[in-house]
């Protein structure tokens, strides 16, 4: 694949990825050698270990064989993951390609059933005792490097069905959620916008809502409505399917919470979450509600429109920041920090790590997919060359960094949980902002600069704990049978209302807005996740703002932790703790805190 896009005016060579760590491309014989490969390594793998896991536990060297087993169900893992990675990231650089569609479905297809052959692994582990699974890390160095994973794997213990109901499960999935995913992928990158005579796409024409114009983007709005209203039919029946298939997997497990399987999932407990969802709610009159009212003062308005809310301040410059330039901030923001922050995330940049240009076809947003530590993470963005995709890119390469340093820990407790994966990321921005801010020295920028930055941030806590309480109200509303266009609109108005406050105006249509948010259909209750990094992150820069030396080290121990430790555990060090309230509050604090400076500066 090409490592650049095509060059435009304003924004530079735009990368594209380099995916030949994986295959050459489509047409590369080894992809169907790797599988075949591993289907054979599987069925040796399910031959020497289903149904003797208890009994080789048992033996005098149970924790060194059982370490064996682990290692070889990791290598297995990894080779799988690395098919998995390509396929996925083909199919986001540009789903509408047949080729590209065809191939994840068969791979996708593939690797499902041979996850189906291995599923009786973990189950079999968790069949074991707690103090057998003691004894055997008292008895092996070996095992007890894997306890992390095991422990991890044993929060789902009392969930667990029978072998057979798992393998059901996990076959049925490729012709339920995963379709069902797929279905909402395909249309909204094939959905088109009429607009300003043109058709574009919908990272296109979401563009547009930070426009100077006030008109343009509220024509913005206004195409964005027409489409999701012709559309409302489709996603509401897929958002109910899933919803029924999250209840009905909650069922059949016993959750007994909506969100039980993503606190599990999260390794976080629900109380934190609860702790954290009440004080951004409790928070909302003084951070959203007053920076919306500051807003609408700022730009004349009495109350600010659903096509104002993101809209630019008057003062605030809104030139077009060339990719080399975008490139240059974020890594002199990371080089500030640590100077190995930035030498990580260099090599994003130099080879082909980075997909940046907007395609037809291609996956809306912004991820960093970790891929498999045999490999590297690959960052897509959407670059427009405005202050939040520069933002937007700290973010992700955040991300990546974190991903590479915590490849070490392997295939099997690389992953971060999802509370602590939006870590650097968010860390990354602040470094990024911290570093704009200090070369902003006229109150005008000052003002703008802190006004954007409130803006994400209420964007990150307030506006994601709403997503999570829209969440939470719909899956517990379906459970009393199927919702209407009209229920689930009525919801998401209700909740938006709570968390933006009387200052903004919800237009005639805003009701469609929930359809596009791609989270509530790949990762239910996914979004709490953003605003306890928002949150922690602040907490910890005010610890690094006041600490002596030994706050990098700190921070890269933390980062190359990977999902090896637990959230109190990493946080330990800085002298901080999730499970207390005031931990929240401080974090919210710095939001308030920005948004008392606007005050002064208006």
């Amino acid at each position: 694949m090409d490592m650049s896009a095509a060059p435009t005016d304003k924004l530079g060579n735009l990368p594209e990825w380099d995916l030949r760590v994986f295959y050459q491309g489509l047409d590369d014989p080894q992809i169907a050698a790797d599988v075949a490969s591993l289907k054979e390594k599987v069925a040796d793998f399910a031959k020497t270990y289903c149904g003797k896991l208890a009994e080789q536990a048992g033996a005098s060297n149970g924790g060194d064989a059982l370490a064996a087993a682990i290692t070889t169900y990791e290598a297995l893992e990894d080779r799988m993951g690395r098919i998995a990675s390509y396929a996925g990231l083909l199919f986001a650089t540009s789903s509408t390609v047949p080729e590209h569609a065809r191939f994840y479905g068969d791979m996708q297809t593939a690797l499902t059933e041979l996850n189906s052959e291995l599923l009786f692994f973990g189950l079999e582990l968790n069949g074991l005792d707690d103090t057998e699974i003691e004894q055997l890390a008292a008895s092996s160095s070996a095992f007890a490097r894997y306890l992390p994973w095991v422990n991890d794997l044993r929060l789902h213990r009392e969930h667990d069905l029978s072998t057979e109901s798992e393998q059901l499960m996990q076959d049925k999935s490729l012709t339920g959620r995963s379709a069902w995913t797929r279905l909402f992928d395909e249309t909204m990158t094939r959905m088109r916008f009429d607009f300003e005579g043109s058709t574009v796409s919908l990272e296109q024409v979401l563009d547009k809502l930070s426009d100077p114009d006030r008109a343009l983007r509220q024509k913005a709005v206004e195409a964005l409505t027409a489409r999701f209203q012709a559309n409302q039919p489709l996603f509401t029946h897929v958002t109910n399917t899933l919803s029924k298939d999250l209840e009905l997997d909650g069922k059949w497990r016993g959750y007994e919470d909506v969100a039980g399987a993503r606190h599990i999932a999260n390794r976080v407990e629900a109380p934190v979450v609860e702790a954290l969802t009440q004080s951004v709610q409790e928070a909302y009159p003084r951070l959203s509600h007053r920076y919306y009212a500051l807003k609408a003062k700022w730009l004349g308005l009495d109350q600010l429109e659903t096509w104002d809310r993101n809209a630019p301040l008057p003062e605030e410059k809104t030139d077009l920041i060339p990719w080399d330039r975008a490139k240059d901030i974020v890594l002199s923001a990371y080089a500030d920090f640590a100077p190995d922050l930035a030498a990580q995330a260099a090599p994003f940049f130099d080879r082909g790590w980075i997909n940046a240009a907007p395609r037809e076809g291609k996956a809306g947003g912004a991820f960093s997919h970790p891929t498999v530590p045999s490999a590297n993470p690959f960052i897509l963005i959407n670059y427009m060359g405005r202050t939040r995709d520069v933002m937007t890119l700290a973010h992700e390469l955040g991300h990546g960094v974190h991903q590479v340093l915590a490849a070490d820990q392997g295939a099997l407790m690389a992953e971060t949980p999802l509370t602590l994966a939006e870590t650097a990321s968010v860390f990354g921005e602040m470094l990024t902002f911290k570093r704009l801010l200090s070369e902003t020295t006229d109150a005008a920028s000052r003002k703008a600069m802190l006004a954007s930055k409130v803006e994400d941030m209420i964007n990150t806590c307030v506006r994601q704990i709403a997503f999570y309480t829209f969440e939470r109200r719909l899956h517990v509303a379906r459970r009393q049978g199927e919702l209407t266009s009209e229920d689930i609109g009525k919801i998401w108005m209700e909740v938006q209302t709570e968390s933006l406050g009387p200052s903004v105006r919800l237009s005639d249509g805003y009701e469609t807005f929930w359809c596009y948010i791609p989270h509530f259909i790949h990762s239910p209750f996914y979004v709490y996740a953003y605003a306890f990094g928002d949150c922690l992150v602040n907490s910890l820069y005010a610890v690094y703002e006041s600490s002596e030396d030994g706050f990098q080290e700190r921070y890269f121990d933390m980062l190359r932790a990977g999902g090896s430790r637990r959230h109190k555990e990493l946080l330990a060090p800085f002298g901080l703790d999730a499970s207390d309230s005031a931990f929240w509050n401080k974090g919210l604090g710095v939001i308030e805190g920005f948004i008392d400076e606007l005050e002064t500066l208006s």
